[in-house]
């Protein structure tokens, strides 16, 4: 697929990220494609890491992870969680070119996180989901 997103879609998700995540305690959320290009990101203000370094590397970890799984015979894993001692990851595939990427820290439950993450990957979806083109 090829997408085409104008200001308003980019706005619209750039919201999604504010309103789900950041308001909740995420230090960072992203919005990649599989080639790690950053599409949106929010972050609380207070984070120093090198976002499109993470990113490219999260779009390989995502690909090699889903060769793992392909080789367990399952189609995909579609969510990716590495636990750190002040902060973790949270991957989460959004419609089969993207990956929300969550940066967060012990004060935010992973539960919680896990409800926000779909219901944000169905917002950022329908978004999407009206700029495909043929």
């Amino acid at each position: 697929m090829t997408y085409v997103l104008g200001q308003e879609q980019l706005d619209a998700i750039e919201e999604v990220l504010e309103e789900d995540f950041t308001n909740i305690g995420v230090s960072c959320v992203f919005l990649i494609d599989m080639a790690g290009n950053v599409v949106a990101s929010q972050d609380s203000g207070k984070i120093t890491h090198d976002i499109y370094s993470l990113a490219a590397l999260a779009a390989g970890n995502f690909g090699a992870v889903s060769t793992m799984a392909k080789i367990i015979g399952e189609d995909e894993f579609s969510i990716l969680f590495h636990k750190g001692k002040k902060e973790s990851i949270h991957f989460s595939k959004v419609m089969m070119d993207f990956l929300l990427i969550s940066i967060f820290d012990e004060k935010v439950s992973l539960g919680f996180l896990r409800l926000k993450v779909s219901d944000a990957v169905d917002k950022i979806a329908t978004i999407l989901d009206h700029q495909m083109k043929p």
